[in-house]
């Protein structure tokens, strides 16, 4: 496999066009700042099972809120990531089919002088030109390393296990060779939750990523347990069910035990609950209000429920109405995401007309 060369700006401007990227570029237009804070206090964490590396175990998704439209206001961007770093926040999770999220995150972190201290966890979305070919999946990853502006990257996965049999092998080697520290696949789909059970089982990963929350527990069936039993580390996706949690608990207040777990607000509910299970390494919430952020990073300080007290919050939860339809609510509601993605999906919802 031919080697991999470390980006620069030149391929940069290439890879994603000129015009577009000089325009997508957010911290293009910012001053170089001063050093972060660091946080201070306890925060929890978890630790790696096959390397005892340490995670803090909450962390930040971009799925739509990353990704912007050249010249669109991004300041709150910048916030975000500013809010997550200083309370303790690393681990950032994207993807090259996330629009411009991957540049949105490289060239922030670059301008706030974190991109090397950041833990990067990316995806693969490839099939190639016949069986076994690798040469898609390579572009994709230069693609990547040029628009987050890092040589290594921490995590590759296989995103939504496309082609996962033929990717797995090609990231096991990336990771020999050093242009990767770790392996893993991820899904969010619960008819796909069979096929990751079955890939943590079999294929020796270092991380698995799934949909995992106080609704939607389908995940303690088979992938946590496997996952436990394999040592591999739980990504989590839609903590939140796509911001649907939030909608059925509008007005309403936390219940009064929830102080006992030190929760503020319902986002720390929703997130303590799910990384008190013993097989979650980190959960990946995505916002672009920073705001919601500050919400969000508290959940890494204060006591966690223990068993007893998981099963009174899902309890609570249940009294609560809609929360048992809660899968056939819209996604995202009263929220709006004018990025690539929505610009695309936009037009081929014209084109269809």
């Amino acid at each position: 496999m031919t080697e991999l060369k470390k980006p620069n700006r030149r391929d940069f401007f290439k890879t994603v066009g000129l015009g577009a990227a000089s325009a997508a570029l957010p911290g293009a237009l910012l001053p170089s700042g001063a050093a972060l804070a660091q946080p201070a206090g306890d925060i929890i964490t978890r630790k790696i099972p096959k390397s005892g590396e340490i995670l803090p175990a909450v962390g930040l998704g971009t799925y739509l809120t990353f990704d912007l439209l050249p010249g669109a206001p991004r300041k709150n961007i910048q916030e975000v990531i500013k809010r997550f770093w200083e309370a303790g926040g690393r681990v950032f999770d994207t993807s090259p089919l996330y629009g411009s999220g991957e540049i949105s995150v490289g060239d922030f972190a670059t301008c706030m002088g974190i991109n090397e201290q950041m833990f990067i966890c990316n995806k693969i979305w490839s099939t190639g030109e016949f069986l076994a070919d690798d040469s898609h999946a390579k572009r994709s990853f230069e693609q990547s390393q040029q628009r987050l502006w890092r040589e290594k990257i921490d995590l590759m996965q296989v995103h939504s296990l496309v082609n996962v049999d033929q990717i797995v092998p090609v990231l096991k080697n990336w990771k020999k060779e050093g242009k990767i520290r770790y392996v893993g696949v991820s899904h969010h789909e619960v008819p796909y939750f069979g096929a990751l059970a079955s890939q943590v089982e079999r294929s020796d990963l270092d991380f698995v990523q799934v949909h995992y929350s106080i609704q939607m527990r389908l995940a303690e069936d088979r992938i946590l347990p496997a996952a436990i039993d394999k040592g591999t580390a739980v990504l989590v996706n839609m903590p939140f069910e796509k911001a649907r949690l939030f909608k059925i608990v509008q007005g309403r207040p936390l219940p009064d035990f929830a102080k006992e777990i030190g929760c503020e607000n319902w986002a720390q509910f929703f997130l303590k609950w799910v990384i008190s299970h013993p097989a979650i390494t980190c959960v990946i919430p995505a916002t672009s209000n920073p705001m919601h952020e500050s919400e969000n990073i508290g959940a890494l300080r204060g006591p966690l429920p223990d068993k007893e007290m998981r099963a009174r919050m899902v309890k609570h939860m249940e009294t609560i109405p809609g929360f048992d339809k809660l899968q056939e609510m819209p996604a995202y509601p009263g929220k709006s995401y004018e990025g690539l993605i929505r610009r695309a999906m936009n037009a081929r919802a014209a084109q269809a007309k």
